[in-house]
């Protein structure tokens, strides 16, 4: 709904008259009357009477009169706490996100959000996937990042920032490392190092690798994706992880295998629905931004 024809509706109701609102509020008077008329035109109803060169309010015009006003309040409210956040940022901003957050664009939109608001002291840490929307329903937490297999609860807002899918990380000793693409299955008798929190019943491959009354064989499980590589490099075990999650430039010795059928997640920034405190929104906005001008760029790729 455009805020600006309300504004003219409004005017139009105190002054009665169109050449003083196109004055008041700095239009023409044929960009008022178009104003008006798309505005009857997307409610519906008629909203004034022109006769003997009066104006008059309808009944309807009158009905909703109030509902304008209280939108047009709203923007203003949240335009000076825009502004106000602009000038003076303030507090603590608390975000949590998974380990390989750093190969994602959201890495990159926080660090740009602390160049620009370097008043506001934020504190990032790292947690796995399973336990990051609990972390939400703690006061301590303002936004997670991460994964997201299937929809979220309506009680969250959620930013979707990119999609990625799991991908096999072997030794190029390994026989495996000579297959295109490989199931899920063909890993069941490996050893596997696994980031923190995805062996869970969030991630989609765990059922099919697990046999009856059988958990899959660990041999490293922690945050730290430089040690899985750097044991994957020297031929230890095997390693499923989402296809951005990692950069093999140091790592000549491990084979990247797809996996199918191809599982995805998406990546998000997730929040308390309704949480106004002014610096989670100003950061709200920033990332919605970011991730909408990023969408832009690789659209026009």
């Amino acid at each position: 709904m455009d805020t600006k024809k309300l504004a003219t509706f409004y005017n139009l109701a105190q002054t009665k008259n169109y050449s003083k609102t196109a004055e008041e509020i700095f239009l023409t008077q044929a960009t008022v009357s178009k104003h008006i008329m798309a505005l009857e035109k997307e409610w519906g109803i008629k909203l004034f009477s022109r006769k003997h060169r009066k104006v008059t309010l309808t009944q309807e015009a009158l009905n909703v009169l109030s509902d304008v006003r209280e939108i047009l309040d709203k923007e203003q409210q949240l335009k000076q706490k825009i502004d106000a956040l602009k000038n003076n940022p303030k507090g603590t901003l608390v975000v949590k996100g998974i380990p390989s957050i750093s190969q994602y664009s959201a890495f990159d939109t926080i660090t740009q959000f602390t160049k620009q608001y370097p008043e506001i002291n934020l504190k990032f840490s790292e947690a796995g996937t399973d336990s990051l929307l609990n972390e939400l329903n703690h006061d301590g937490t303002d936004i997670v990042f991460t994964r997201i297999f299937s929809p979220v609860s309506e009680k969250y807002d959620v930013i979707v920032n990119e999609s990625d899918y799991f991908v096999a990380l072997v030794p190029k000793n390994n026989p495996l490392s000579r297959f295109e693409k490989i199931q899920v299955q063909d890993l069941r008798n490996e050893s596997f190092l696994v980031l923190e929190g995805t062996i869970s019943g969030t991630n989609p491959i765990i059922p099919i690798l697990k046999k009856p009354n059988v958990q899959p064989r660990i041999m490293y499980e922690g945050q730290r994706i430089d040690l899985i590589l750097e044991m994957l490099n020297e031929g230890m075990g095997v390693s499923v992880v989402m296809d951005k999650s990692f950069d093999l430039t140091n790592y000549p010795n491990i084979a990247v295998i797809p996996i199918i059928p191809k599982k995805s997640s998406q990546l998000a920034f997730i929040k308390r629905k309704g949480d106004m405190v002014p610096v989670v929104n100003l950061f709200w906005e920033f990332a919605r931004n970011r991730t909408y001008n990023l969408l832009l760029i690789s659209v026009n790729i």
